[in-house]
């Protein structure tokens, strides 16, 4: 058998290792390694894990049994710190050495921590991963967060330690929440439905620093303001994880360079979820990796499999805020708006049309409060179905033309 070794035991190194079980057929022989001490979890419910609304046991992707029972070999709680692409061996953290055939890197990203004064004071905490939702929870009730970020994951954070019964400001540097998912409008409601939570939203915040003695005990924005705190999250963006690839001698830009087939510069090995540069793209979504894991699974038990990019599209799911983007949300020159807005029910629908070979094409979508359709219009942009005959019923959903 061929030896095949997974760096990563996230959802994207994950999913590819399900994807390869059901086609192998013998194939390879398959060692995963992961360096946090839990197999594969869903971080996407990681803010709901913090707001109490799910368990540990919930979030578990696969037992580790399910592993043995598949004749995988799972290394956890010990990383991969060196590989040698001329001898085909890896070695990790604990002395152990593994040679290989076949690489796969799902190394996935780290939260990006910015350098400014205080930042390294105890208190001072990411969301990224179990051990991040551990020492937010050890804050406790009552506890003064300040949360610096107002992207997805931020806003994800801000809901979850609400929810965990502490008081909560939600900084963000520009002057609205999920600029690179959502227009002026569709963010005006995010805030105010956001802010009807409990959580205190400041825009146009600059951080300067963060003070205390021993302990954080306030944070500083350049403007002067200051909001006293017991604990600061950072959720200001991730960065690809490329240091192994790196010292590899693998090609990297942002993220670790890899081709329609998914393979790096080195022959036989591969990368793919958020540690992966696919045309220049660095995808840090969930479901752009599963694509990759599926794709790169089929690539290597035979099948021509190509990865020719992704349209992104945003979700967000808090407690009763439903928030949904995909596409060329923004429009502008060349592209038409149809917007409808409803304040009483809290909905705003707004989809960007294009022409393209004489043909109206469905570019993009932003939706809040209803978010139903949100898949639908996504399906229609990525096929680039042509959207004539049903122009003027769009905004109203599919079901809606399907009565038609």
């Amino acid at each position: 058998m061929e030896r095949l070794v997974v760096i990563g035991n996230g959802m994207a190194g994950l999913r590819f290792v399900e994807e390869l079980v059901l086609r192998h057929a013998g194939r390879f022989a398959i060692t995963v390694i992961g360096k946090e001490r839990e197999p594969a979890y869903n971080r996407v419910l990681l803010s709901s894990l913090l707001a109490g609304e799910v368990t540990d046991a919930d979030i578990r992707m696969r037992e580790r049994t399910w592993y043995d029972e598949n004749a995988v070999d799972l290394v956890t709680g010990d990383a991969v710190i060196a590989l040698d692409a001329g001898t085909r061996r890896l070695r990790l953290e604990s002395g152990r050495e593994l040679g290989f055939e076949h690489a796969v890197l799902a190394t996935g990203s780290q939260p990006i921590r910015p350098p400014i004064e205080g930042s390294d004071l105890p208190g001072v905490v990411t969301f990224r991963d179990l051990a991040d939702i551990a020492a937010m929870r050890a804050a406790g009730p009552g506890a003064r967060v300040v949360v610096v970020g107002g992207g997805l994951l931020g806003i994800e954070a801000a809901y979850g330690l609400a929810r965990a019964g502490m008081k909560v400001s939600l900084l963000h540097l520009t002057d609205r929440l999920m600029e690179r998912q959502l227009d002026g409008r569709a963010a005006e409601l995010l805030a105010d439905a956001i802010e009807a939570k409990g959580i205190a939203v400041v825009l146009k915040a600059e951080t300067a620093r963060i003070a205390g003695d021993g302990r954080v005990e306030v944070v500083t924005l350049k403007d002067g303001r200051e909001f006293a705190a017991d604990m600061v999250v950072f959720a200001i963006g991730i960065r690809p994880e490329t240091a192994l690839a790196r010292m590899a001698g693998l090609a990297c830009n942002r993220g670790i360079v890899v081709d329609d087939g998914l393979a790096t510069s080195l022959p036989g090995a591969y990368a793919i979820g958020e540690c992966a540069e696919h045309r220049g793209q660095v995808y840090g979504l969930v479901e752009p990796a599963y694509t990759q894991a599926r794709g790169l699974a089929e690539r290597l038990c035979g099948c021509g499999t190509r990865f020719e990019g992704a349209v992104l599209a945003t979700n967000l799911k808090v407690s009763g805020v439903h928030v949904f983007s995909a596409g060329e949300f923004l429009g502008g020159a060349g592209a038409e708006d149809i917007v409808f807005c409803d304040p009483g029910l809290q909905t705003y629908k707004k989809l960007v049309i294009r022409r393209d070979e004489g043909e109206q094409r469905l570019v993009g979508a932003v939706l809040f409060g209803d978010t139903a359709d949100g898949l639908w219009y996504l399906d229609l942009i990525r096929k680039g179905t042509p959207i004539a005959s049903m122009r003027g019923d769009l905004i109203f959903g599919r079901q809606f033309i399907d009565a038609a």
